[in-house]
């Protein structure tokens, strides 16, 4: 049995030295500071060209919508970004052609309503370059940097294709001898993320599945928040224990309602699985498909206008009732 420690032969996109990190991190004020902004100068800020970005949710719930938009409408490029659980928010990186470089876990798939024809013509042609992981070793990655180590050893991966297109590295155990795959930290440049409620510091409050929030913001050089709405930092400090990111994480906190549309916000909107069954229709042909980014994204003036043009509040609010009526069926069973 060949004895020699495997290398995977993707390309490591981002710098795994922790202290790189916590040098910044170090720098960053500790500070009760007002940090509300709005979405285009948050993305002017801290999306600029070529960052490597990692984005909040899971699937298409909870995702920052108005942020990747903005990306698209101020023509970011080059972007690096973590492919972890990504279903809408790459589709729409995608439209703007946004990123060349992406780590890969779950991508161009919108779980049961299908595969994305424009994101896999988009990874097909040879304009991104790939790097594949699993989705517990993205997670692991962030959380290695958030730990201030450059790696964190994982049993993940070993003896598929995934580790051989990995950046991953084989490793002996000091102790046992065994074989572990070491999965270098990954810390983005920004992480995006949409939150339910906070305040003008950055204390966030999440309802729900938190997936990966915590560790991508944990290990990001900037975190930009978005949310439902603003509310009084006593009412933070009344339930101390609903504060999932804390202001010294948080560098932009934006109030955007229905700020993940159209994806789900639990308990409080439905997906709105109309449109997103338009963007899988419309990116069959691709001139039609640039014809409808053109319209909903590019020359919206924000994210406000894209609402209104999808119905406004009384979609918005049939979407709600939706959710609750989910929620109540639920209950009663």
């Amino acid at each position: 049995m060949d004895d020699a420690l495997l290398v995977g032969e993707g390309r490591l996109f981002t710098n795994p030295d922790p202290d790189l990190l916590r040098a910044h991190q170090a720098r960053k004020s500790r500070g009760l500071v007002p940090k509300v902004t709005t979405v285009a100068e948050a993305v002017a800020r801290y999306v600029p060209e070529g960052a490597y970005v990692a984005v909040g949710g899971f699937g298409q719930t909870r995702i920052p919508t108005a942020l990747l938009h903005e990306i698209v409408r101020q023509g970011r490029r080059h972007l690096g970004l973590s492919g972890h659980t990504a279903t809408h928010d790459f589709q729409i990186l995608t439209a703007g052609r946004c990123f060349d470089r992406c780590d890969v876990a779950y991508i161009v798939g919108l779980e049961m309503r299908g595969l994305s024809p424009a994101a896999r013509r988009y990874c097909e042609s040879g304009e991104v370059e790939l790097c594949e992981w699993t989705n517990a070793a993205l997670l692991w990655r962030y959380r290695a940097a958030a730990m201030g180590v450059s790696f964190l050893p994982s049993r993940s991966m070993l003896g598929t294709d995934t580790f051989r297109y990995s950046a991953a590295r084989q490793i002996r155990c000091p102790f046992t001898g065994g074989r572990y795959a070491a999965l270098p930290a990954l810390s983005p440049d920004v992480t995006l993320v949409h939150v339910h409620r906070a305040d003008v510091y950055g204390n966030c409050q999440i309802d729900g599945s938190t997936v990966a929030d915590l560790e991508a913001a944990a290990a990001a050089r900037h975190v930009v928040v978005t949310c439902e709405r603003l509310i009084n930092n006593r009412e933070i400090r009344s339930h101390p224990e609903r504060t999932f990111l804390p202001w010294y994480l948080v560098d932009a906190v934006i109030e955007v309602p229905f700020g993940c549309y159209p994806g789900n916000m639990p308990g409080e909107y439905f997906s709105d699985e109309e449109h997103l069954a338009e963007w899988l229709e419309v990116e069959k042909d691709p001139a039609t498909f640039e014809s409808f980014v053109d319209r909903n994204i590019r020359k919206t003036r924000d994210f406000q206008e894209y609402l209104d043009l999808r119905g406004g509040m009384e979609r918005l609010i049939r979407l709600r009732h939706e959710e609750l009526l989910i929620d109540r069926e639920g209950e009663d069973e």
